[in-house]
């Protein structure tokens, strides 16, 4: 990525700028954590998830880990903590067991918001005095790692939430989405040729993005919205979990094992959902979301259609203005809606999985050092998704942004858009 650097001696405007770009998104991961009780914060539901305990404080270590420790003058408040708040960064040391993240009841909740403010203070005062050409860099990587872990704190509170019988709501005073019908389903056809996919440009991308190059598309179409929740309920009456011939092979094996019979977090009866705002009713026309690769690659062998490629996607998203239902809306759930546009919901709402799996681009490179480590080494075993969430920042999302996860998950706000060859 290309981010203008500050120099040894950081021009004010520039410096403010920064200075106001990371206090922003530090304090929002405060606001959304401000409500809740300490004892929601230790809480992991499963290995996939982590507390939010956690997730304030791994935040703060990857700034104190790959700015401060940079200064061998630096001397953390807490060195003891490196090993608790170390999420999979082998190079830089030894970690907690990941399963194990909700037994650290200590430090409590109070030291790592503290913790937090101490390691805040001093990378502000490196801003303001001590500006190095790596340090724009640095933290706007920081501050978009930040910003997906705002997301994981939502959707690993709301799968903690889900756990308890109470069925407590995250936010219980926000507000609802108008209910609309969904507009008819559509494609959109693209012809086939080489197309540009990949990040181009001087803004902040993750290595995983890059470099831009050519690949080869062919002719197809591609879903004017995602898929809603009567469209999926439609394969759930028709017997679309209990006929393997839909299903690949893992897929059809998870789905015995776990007993899979519709989307996580619906009743048995299809009829309510439990919501960061508590059980509610199912809004049919509303996209889709909780579904794990299996079963969005199902729905669509069942439905005549397949998923697209990350390719496909892409292409079609691009010149599409970056605009939808973000974390930022407050209502943090999927949304139905209308648009003018050819395709509407790109952005926002639900990922949405491809049939791509996460690799790496021709000539990709990981970065330099520890933070190589970032995204290069999960290549392996996991799908690729797009779009962005109705948990997700808006300003966090580009058409180039490749999530990923592995097909089995759900527990992210996960969705379906079809696609076609012709």
């Amino acid at each position: 990525m290309t981010v203008r650097p500050l120099g040894t001696s950081p021009h004010p405007s520039a410096s403010t700028e920064l200075l106001n770009r990371f206090s922003s998104v530090r304090q929002r991961t405060v606001q959304l954590s401000a409500h809740l009780r300490p004892e929601d914060t230790v809480v992991q539901s499963m290995p996939d998830a982590s507390p939010t305990k956690w997730h304030l404080a791994h935040t703060t270590w990857f700034f104190e880990q790959f700015i401060l420790e940079r200064d061998p003058a630096y001397v953390s408040p807490n060195p003891e903590w490196h090993f608790l708040f170390n999420s999979y960064y082998q190079s830089v040391g030894p970690m907690h067991s990941r399963p194990r993240r909700g037994m650290l009841t200590r430090p409590t909740l109070d030291e790592v918001r503290d913790y937090r403010s101490r390691v805040d203070e001093a990378i502000a005062e490196r801003i303001v005095r001590h500006g190095d050409p790596e340090l724009a860099t640095l933290i706007e990587l920081g501050c978009q790692h930040e910003q997906q872990h705002q997301e994981l704190l939502l959707t690993d509170i709301k799968h903690a939430f889900a756990q308890n019988p109470l069925e407590p709501a995250f936010a219980p005073d926000a507000p609802r989405a108008l209910s609309m019908a969904a507009p008819a389903l559509g494609y959109v056809p693209f012809d086939e040729g080489v197309v540009e996919v990949g990040y181009a440009g001087d803004g902040f991308h993750f290595d995983n993005e890059g470099p831009r190059h050519r690949t080869y598309r062919q002719a197809g179409s591609l879903a004017n919205r995602p898929v809603t929740n009567a469209e999926f309920l439609a394969f759930i009456q028709d017997g679309g979990y209990r006929e393997p011939t839909l299903w690949l092979s893992d897929g059809w094996a998870t789905v015995q094992a776990e007993g899979w019979s519709r989307p996580l977090y619906w009743d048995e009866a299809c009829e309510t959902e439990f919501t960061l705002h508590g059980r509610r009713a199912i809004d049919p026309h509303a996209p889709v979301c909780h579904v794990s690769y299996f079963e969005a690659d199902a729905f669509a062998r069942w439905a005549g259609a397949r998923l697209p490629t990350e390719a496909e996607w892409e292409t079609m998203a691009a010149g599409i203005p970056v605009q939808g239902n973000f974390q930022e809306s407050g209502l943090f759930h999927p949304r139905a809606t209308s648009f003018e546009t050819a395709l509407g919901q790109m952005y926002g709402d639900v990922w949405e999985w491809t049939m791509s799996p996460y690799v790496s681009y021709p000539g990709f490179r990981p970065l330099a050092g520890a933070l190589g480590e970032y995204n290069g080494k999960f290549m392996n075993g996991q799908w690729v998704l797009r779009g962005g969430s109705c948990a997700t920042p808006a300003d966090h999302v580009r058409p180039t942004y490749r999530n990923f996860f592995p097909p089995h998950a759900r527990w992210q706000f996960t969705g379906i858009r079809l696609g076609t060859d012709r």
